[in-house]
């Protein structure tokens, strides 16, 4: 498996959240289960269900976040040409259509909030992006239909994550 790329912001955000759940949160709920157990009847024991299914979430986002740190690749974009499209650029690009101007920062999975301008290297329109340089053309199927889009602009812009 090819490793993600990741910047150190979404790395320490990665390695907290970790740290937490395995730390904090697990060690919490597990009490909180022995505790709900020594109340008795399990069958109707709504906190007992409730801590079961805490820690079955928790224990799925360990192994989810696990996977996901073993595949990363801490990168740091302000070192990277932004000649092309790539990961950490901030890209301008112009619906055809419409001739309204959006820009993104492509940044890896776990770092993507799309409410601020933040998207994620999987989406199709980082796919249609990467690799791409001012003035050329994309078209990328998204959920509203076929939409065409021509870069503007592309550049090194420090990513503001909150």
């Amino acid at each position: 498996m090819q490793k993600q790329p990741i910047t150190k912001y979404g790395h320490k955000k990665l390695e907290k959240e970790l740290h937490d759940l395995k730390t904090v949160q697990r060690p919490q709920t597990v009490i909180e289960l022995d505790i709900a157990r020594s109340h008795g009847d399990l069958k109707e024991n709504a906190e007992y269900h409730a801590a079961k299914e805490r820690l079955a979430f928790i224990d799925a986002r360990v192994n989810e976040l696990n996977e996901l740190y073993s595949n990363v690749q801490v990168i740091d974009p302000s070192t990277l040409s932004h000649e092309k499209v790539m990961f950490g650029s901030s890209v301008v690009i112009e619906n055809l259509d419409t001739q309204t101007k959006s820009t993104y920062t492509i940044v890896g999975t776990y770092e993507s909030n799309p409410e601020l301008g933040l998207i994620s290297m999987q989406t199709p329109l980082a796919k249609a992006l990467i690799g791409k340089e001012v003035g050329d053309e994309i078209t990328v199927k998204l959920p509203s239909g076929e939409e065409e889009f021509e870069i503007v602009d592309i550049c090194f812009k420090e990513i503001v994550f909150t």
